[in-house]
C-alpha cells in the first residue's frame, strides 16, 4: 500500500510547499491590510422629538424628522410641558441613513445599539432595576416620495444600568446618569435605501409603564454596518476560494477511490473537513445583493458552527490514529469520549444562536440579554459550551501527550530494531503543523484568518492524500534484511481496515527475532 504524500516528499519538497502556503498566507493578509477597507463602519443619529397629532388631521402613521414631509418637531420636553403636550404623544424619529445618504445591499446587516440621555431630577428619580417599555416600529421605501413600508412593529422592555456620580442633592438636578448602552435591532439584510424608526414611550401610571425611570432627554442609536468595500473584498475571496478548495477535494477523493482498499477514517474525516469549508467558501452571499434574505447571519453562523466542530473532531482523530499501538483507531465509536463534548458544546451554541437570530427573524428588536429568564437561559447554554470546550481540550491534550510519549518511545527502541521495523516507525511518524498568525489590522484579520483555514484544508488534504509512488526493488529486499523471497511493502499511518498488512507482519516476525 503507497503511503501519503507527505511521507514520500523530500525536505527540499516540503520546504517549496511550506514557502508556498506562507507567500499565500501572506497574500491573505495583505489582501486585508492594503485592499479592503475596515470591516465596519459605525454611524450615530441622533432621534428627533416628533408630536403625534394623528388624532386630528395628520394623515401618515410614519413620522419623518426631515425631509419633503416633515414631522412637528419639539426642542425639548420643557416645551412639551409649556404646551401641555403628553408623553404618550411624543415620538422619537430617526431615519436611515443620514441625509443625502443611501443605504446598500453590500452592507449586508445593520445593528444598532442604543443610549439614553436620563437626567437627574428630585421629583422624577431613577428607581433602581428600571425598565423602560419601547413601542418601536420599523419601515422602509426605496424612493423619498413613496409610502412607508413597515417590516415590524414590537414593545420591547429594556433594563436600565445607569449610575450617578453626584450626591443626589438639589444641587445636583439636570446632570445626566452614566447608562450602559442597549442593545437595539439587528437585521441581517440591507436591501433598501432608506429605513425609518419611530420609537413611543408609552405611560401608564396605574400599570407602572416608564414610571421611575427618570427624565430622558434624548435618544441616541448607534447604527453598525459592514463596509460596501469590504464586502466585495470578501466575496472576490470566496469566489476565488471556492473552486481552489474544490478542485483540490475532487483530486483528493480520486486518488482515494484509486486505491484497492476501501477509505479508512483519517481519509474521510480528511474529506469532511474539505465538505465543511468549501460549504462555507461558497459565496451564497452574493444573492444578497439582489434578495432580501434576512436569514444570512444565522446560516453564516451555521456554516462556521459545522466547520468548526469538523475541525476540532478532526484533531482529536487525527491525535488517535497517530498512537500507533492503540486497538480501537479507524474507528469513529472509540472517539465518543471525544466527540462527544463537540456534539454537545456545538448543539448548545445552535439553541443560543436560534433563540437570539431566530427570533430576530421576525421581531429585529428582540434580544435574548434584556429579560432574566432570557439572560439566564443564553448563559447556561454558553457555560455548557463552555465546559464542553474545556473537556475537549483536555482530552485533546491528553492524546497529543500520549502521541508523543508513544513516539518518544519507539525512538529510544530504534537501535535495537530491525531496519524493516525502523523505517516503518519512522515513517509513521509523520506531523503536520501550522502556527496562527495574528495582525491587529481588523480587516487583514479576517481575510488572513479565513485564507488561513482555507490553505490548511488544501495542505491537508494534498499532503494526506495517497501516493502512488513505488519503492525499488532494492528496497524491498536484502537492504531491509527480509528473505529475497519476501517482498516489504512500508506500511503508513493509514494502515488497512483490517489491521497491518502480511508484510509487516513478517518484518515485525524478523524483529523479534
Amino acid at each position: 500500500m503507497a503511503g501519503a504524500i507527505i511521507e514520500n516528499m523530500s525536505t527540499r519538497k516540503l520546504c517549496i510547499v511550506g514557502g508556498i502556503l506562507l507567500v499565500f498566507q501572506v497574500i491573505a493578509f495583505l489582501v486585508g491590510g492594503l485592499i479592503a477597507p475596515s470591516p465596519t463602519t459605525a454611524v450615530p443619529y441622533m432621534s428627533v422629538k416628533c408630536i403625534d397629532v394623528r388624532k386630528n388631521h395628520h394623515k401618515t402613521k410614519w413620522l419623518m424628522p426631515w425631509g419633503s414631509n416633515p414631522c412637528e418637531k419639539l426642542k425639548d420636553f420643557d416645551e412639551a410641558v409649556s404646551r401641555q403636550i403628553e408623553a404618550n404623544d411624543i415620538v422619537f424619529a430617526v431615519h436611515i441613513p443620514l441625509p443625502n445618504k443611501e443605504m446598500s445591499p453590500w452592507f449586508q446587516f445593520m445593528l444598532f445599539i442604543m443610549q439614553l440621555d436620563i437626567a437627574f431630577k428630585m421629583d422624577n428619580d431613577l428607581k433602581e432595576n428600571a425598565e423602560i417599555t419601547l413601542d418601536v416600529s420599523l419601515a422602509y421605501r426605496d424612493d423619498m416620495f413613496n409610502d412607508w413600508e413597515e417590516i415590524a412593529h414590537a414593545i420591547e422592555i429594556r433594563k436600565l444600568k445607569c449610575t450617578f456620580g453626584s450626591p443626589k442633592t438639589l444641587e445636583s438636578e439636570g446632570r445626566h446618569y452614566d447608562c450602559d448602552f442597549l442593545p437595539f435591532m439587528e437585521i441581517g439584510s440591507v436591501a433598501h435605501k432608506y429605513y425609518l424608526i419611530n420609537i413611543r414611550l408609552p405611560v401608564n401610571e396605574r400599570k407602572g409603564i416608564n414610571v421611575g425611570i427618570g427624565e430622558i432627554k434624548d435618544i441616541r442609536l448607534v447604527g453598525i454596518h459592514q463596509n460596501g468595500g469590504f464586502t466585495k473584498v470578501w466575496f472576490a475571496m470566496k469566489t476565488f476560494l471556492t473552486p481552489s478548495i474544490l478542485i483540490i477535494m475532487v483530486w483528493y477523493w480520486r486518488r482515494i477511490t484509486l486505491m484497492t482498499r476501501a477509505p479508512v477514517l483519517l481519509e474521510k474525516v480528511i474529506f469532511a473537513l474539505g465538505i465543511s469549508m468549501t460549504f462555507i467558501n461558497i459565496p451564497v452571499e452574493w444573492f444578497s445583493i439582489g434578495f432580501d434574505w434576512t436569514w444570512m447571519l444565522l446560516f453564516g453562523d451555521i456554516r462556521q458552527g459545522i466547520f468548526y466542530a469538523m475541525l476540532l473532531s478532526f484533531w482529536i482523530i487525527f491525535c488517535g490514529e497517530h498512537m500507533m499501538d492503540q486497538n480501537e483507531r479507524n474507528r469513529l465509536s472509540g472517539y465518543w469520549k471525544q466527540v462527544g463534548p463537540i456534539a454537545v458544546g456545538s448543539f448548545c451554541l445552535f439553541i443560543f444562536d436560534m433563540c437570539e437570530r431566530g427570533v430576530q427573524l421576525k421581531n429585529p428588536f428582540y434580544s435574548i440579554w434584556t429579560t432574566e429568564v432570557g439572560t439566564e437561559l443564553a448563559m447556561a447554554f454558553i457555560i455548557v459550551a463552555g465546559i464542553c470546550l474545556c473537556l475537549y481540550f483536555l482530552f485533546l491534550c491528553f492524546m497529543v501527550f500520549q502521541v508523543f510519549r508513544n513516539i518518544s518511545g519507539k525512538q529510544s527502541s530504534l537501535p535495537a530494531m530491525s531496519k524493516a521495523r525502523r523505517l516503518h516507525y519512522e515513517v509513521t511518524e509523520g506531523h503536520w503543523k501550522w502556527g496562527d498568525i495574528t495582525i491587529q489590522v481588523n480587516s487583514a484579520f479576517f481575510t488572513g484568518i479565513y485564507g488561513m483555514w482555507n490553505l490548511y484544508v488544501f495542505a491537508l488534504m494534498f499532503l494526506y492524500a495517497p501516493s502512488h509512488k513505488n519503492y525499488g526493488e532494492d528496497q524491498s529486499n536484502g537492504d531491509l534484511g527480509v528473505s529475497s523471497g519476501e517482498e516489504l511493502q512500508l506500511t503508513t499511518t493509514i494502515t488497512h481496515v483490517d489491521g497491518p498488512t502480511e508484510v509487516y507482519k513478517l518484518a515485525r516476525k524478523e524483529a523479534q527475532e
